[in-house]
């Protein structure tokens, strides 16, 4: 029997895998990335010993941070990933057949491949498709730098203490805005209200500061051990407001199949705040209600 895999979401809490065993372990030059095979999650991948994602559940995450604002922009053609070194985030948006290029920003070229070797589920063969170009570098440099307009963006990022901290800021929000097309949207995770309940507000507080529409999701990620908050962000967009006909209609005409966990029918339910979050959160969720 291997020795438990466990993670540490707060100094109070601890959860993990009974019998998990490592594959892969490498000291890229930003951070630890270990490859793990459990019998609960399949094959899963860390950074500095925390979950980034896994076999076995990333269609949660993946889905929620891609296809609620997808669905709602009528038309998205550019994509831009900030992190995202799994390839999940590429797989879930190369399903809308009008994307036409997708950039990839990551900082950490081990990441990339580390998940291409040994996580293909993820990925799905994402990196070998000619709509996805990876950047390798720090994003902000990519976004200073970039004169092109993006449909969608997504936060796909470690956490804010962690080498990704300078993009969780307003300075970074703004300068990203400048690479965001009018009716463009951004999803963003934020963390779990339970175990980061004073990093959400902050997170939230900034995100309001810099966009006229700020929305939250809710989801259960078994590889995170909790509820886990996410949010899309906009001047203009609502995904919120779309209706699940609406999805089910956008869904058909694109020809998108094979989803595992975002429906139609889940859509109002993911932007759904339940009373116990609200009351946890209320500083911030309750005034845009």
């Amino acid at each position: 029997m291997n020795p438990p895999l466990l993670f540490r979401p707060s100094p109070d809490a601890v959860y993990g895998f009974a019998d998990a065993h490592c594959i892969a372990r490498v000291d890229s030059r930003y951070q630890h990335i270990e490859i793990w095979d459990t019998s609960l999650l399949g094959r899963l991948f860390t950074l500095d010993g925390r979950p980034m994602t896994s076999a076995g559940d990333e269609f949660i995450y993946h889905e929620c941070m891609v296809h609620p604002a997808a669905l709602a922009h009528p038309a998205p053609r550019a994509a831009l990933v900030l992190g995202g070194g799994d390839g999940g985030a590429a797989k879930q948006l190369l399903k809308h057949p009008g994307i036409e290029r997708i950039v990839v920003a990551e900082l950490d070229e081990d990441v990339v491949r580390l998940t291409r070797e040994h996580l293909p589920d993820v990925h799905g063969g994402a990196w070998d498709d000619p709509r996805v170009e990876l950047a390798i570098g720090d994003a902000a440099v990519f976004v200073e730098q970039s004169h092109e307009l993006f449909d969608l963006v997504v936060f796909d990022l470690t956490p804010p203490d962690s080498p990704a901290a300078g993009l969780y800021t307003r300075s970074f929000y703004t300068a990203l805005k400048r690479t965001m097309a009018p009716q463009a949207a951004l999803s963003i995770h934020l963390g779990a209200p339970y175990f980061h309940a004073a990093r959400i507000e902050a997170l939230l507080d900034d995100l309001r500061a810099s966009f006229a529409v700020v929305r939250t999701m809710a989801a259960f990620v078994p590889l995170y051990g909790t509820l886990w908050l996410m949010a899309t962000a906009s001047d203009t967009l609502d995904p919120a407001a779309l209706t699940a006909e609406q999805a089910a209609a956008q869904l058909a005409t694109r020809d998108i199949a094979g989803l595992k966990w975002y429906d139609p029918a889940l859509h109002a339910a993911l932007f759904a705040e339940p009373y116990a979050v609200r009351d946890k959160l209320s500083r911030v969720l309750q005034p845009s209600r």
